[in-house]
């Protein structure tokens, strides 16, 4: 089993879509957790956005780690505070996936040089900021020289804020196909490590339709989510210290260890480590139940011998594994952008 470690490493404001005065004060938290990290020898991806990586103090706290060997750094894009500007800031431009192609790229190429600068790297892994990923962006993505993507939540709709659904996507890895030349054979095609999203119970498609039945409002008003949940007949789960307890996500690590996949992706925000800058983390106390939920995980890899891998080596190693693995297309992004009026998209 390999074990990745995937951080959305941003600026400070929370949930605002403003193009600038964004402060990256959590940042100097980010030493605390690297230390739990580094005791376990795992090496996390930090996936840094545009303000992180013009950051001077921010860049300096991550370059520290990174030269020592102890980290990646990948790109996390939020369209908002990333140059150029040409849209107009609103919910439905937040999301990647509903910006003009080439707007796309250039956005992605401004992320993609200022990490280089800051960094003297190119990054090859990647994670779209409110999961706002599409066939464009992967097509984007491929023509940056990106290699691995962690952008698809399997389970999730977030056509609610004007974002792709990704409710049918698979849990574990796989090759992604689009339109830009892609392909396995010759190793340029982008590989998608999930973030770790499932069931604590082993039937994932039996568990998915269920959920589906659920989401269509057949039961509306009879609680039968909350009745199932409490029941252990659907428990739906994702592997992050922000969302999940640590009781629950060895739960959820055991359940992908029972079907097979391979591979767990803990996800969580850098925005967490500072109380009060995220909504799942109010305070200290919250804090650290965080911390303790990572610790709890990493031991548990850690005493069953997984492989602790940053995310551009997962990727490798999915690549070097799946010959035969399939290919699956890129969520396509018109189904939100139909929506865009109800979201706030500008008319």
């Amino acid at each position: 089993m390999n074990f990745v470690i995937s951080i959305d490493t941003e600026e400070d404001d929370w949930g605002c879509f403003r193009r600038s005065g964004h402060g990256c004060v959590n940042i100097e938290r980010i030493p605390s957790v690297q230390e739990i990290f580094d005791r376990y020898g795992a090496r996390p991806t930090y996936l840094i956005t545009y303000q992180v990586a013009t950051d001077r103090d921010s860049v300096a706290i991550l370059k520290k780690i990174l030269d020592s060997g102890r980290c990646e750094i990948g790109s996390h894009c939020h369209p908002w505070n990333t140059p150029p500007f040409e849209e107009e800031p609103c919910e439905y431009s937040s999301m990647l996936c509903n910006l003009p192609e080439d707007l796309q790229y250039r956005k992605l190429e401004t992320l993609h040089e200022a990490i280089r600068a800051s960094f003297g790297v190119e990054t090859t892994s990647f994670r779209a900021g409110r999961w706002g990923f599409s066939e464009t962006v992967a097509r984007n993505l491929l023509k940056l020289g990106y290699r691995v993507d962690t952008s698809v939540s399997p389970f999730c709709d977030w056509s609610e804020y004007c974002g792709p659904d990704f409710t049918d996507e698979p849990a574990g890895p796989y090759f992604i196909r689009c339109t830009a030349g892609g392909d396995r054979e010759t190793g340029v095609a982008l590989v998608e490590i999930p973030p770790t999203i499932g069931f604590f119970q082993k039937n994932f498609a039996l568990c998915r339709r269920v959920a589906s039945i659920i989401k269509s409002g057949l039961f509306q008003g009879l609680h039968v989510p909350g009745l199932l949940k409490r029941m252990n007949l659907l428990n739906l789960a994702c592997l992050s210290p922000e969302q999940s307890s640590g009781r629950d996500m060895l739960r959820l690590s055991r359940s992908f260890m029972r079907n097979g996949y391979g591979y767990l992706n803990m996800s969580f925000h850098s925005t967490s480590l500072l109380p009060g800058r995220s909504p799942f983390v109010p305070d200290e106390s919250a804090y650290r139940r965080l911390l303790s939920g990572i610790d709890c995980l990493l031991d548990y890899a850690s005493e069953h011998d997984m492989n602790f891998l940053c995310l551009s080596e997962a990727g490798a190693a999915f690549r070097e594994a799946g010959a035969d693995a399939k290919m699956r297309a890129a969520p396509a992004a018109e189904a939100q952008a139909s929506r865009g009026g109800a979201c706030g998209k500008p008319l």
